[in-house]
């Protein structure tokens, strides 16, 4: 896929999105894809993400939800793109208050479709906006950095000595 034909799967994923409608947004995935959510979890297979997007997403986000992406990068099977998204919450502990969230999408892609979709967004930052408890902040950042460390991507990265991309050059 080039830049331009990941604009238009953009396009669809944008707009299903926002709209709730978690049909179309499963869509935009292959069949058995995975969506890994920094809230939500891993979702995989198109009913499964449908489900995210929807009943989980939706139920707490509300109708005001946005989600834009800007400088959308695509080569071969792989795509990046930078996103501002912002909604109000509907959670009854957060009800009324107001988000707005960076953050930077990773799209491996397959045959026009996404295949794995993950994102680096500062939750910490929602939460702050959302009005979490400091020490409830504490633990979900916590919870995410040991994720994180756990991650095969990171223990492969941490083994190798400095100076040693993978590949030899930038990351593979």
């Amino acid at each position: 896929m080039d830049t331009p034909a990941f604009k238009e799967l953009l396009s669809r994923f944008m707009t299903a999105a926002e709209a709730g409608d978690g049909e179309a947004f499963a869509r935009c995935f292959t069949e058995d894809a995975i969506y890994h959510d920094y809230v939500y979890g891993d979702h995989q297979g198109r009913a499964d993400i449908a489900h995210m997007m929807s009943d989980l997403f939706h139920r707490d986000a509300g109708n005001d939800y946005r989600w834009e992406m800007f400088d959308p990068i695509c080569e071969g099977d792989l795509a990046y793109a930078w996103s501002l998204s912002a909604f109000t919450s509907t959670v009854p502990e957060f009800a009324g208050q107001r988000v707005v969230i960076d953050g930077m999408s990773r799209f491996e892609l397959q045959g026009g479709l996404i295949r794995d979709y993950r994102e680096s967004v500062n939750g910490g930052v929602a939460m702050a906006q959302l009005g979490v408890h400091p020490e409830r902040l504490a633990k979900v950042c916590a919870k995410w950095g040991r994720q994180l460390v756990a991650m095969p991507e990171t223990a492969e990265f941490l083994a190798r000595d400095k100076g040693s991309p993978k590949g030899g050059g930038g990351s593979d």
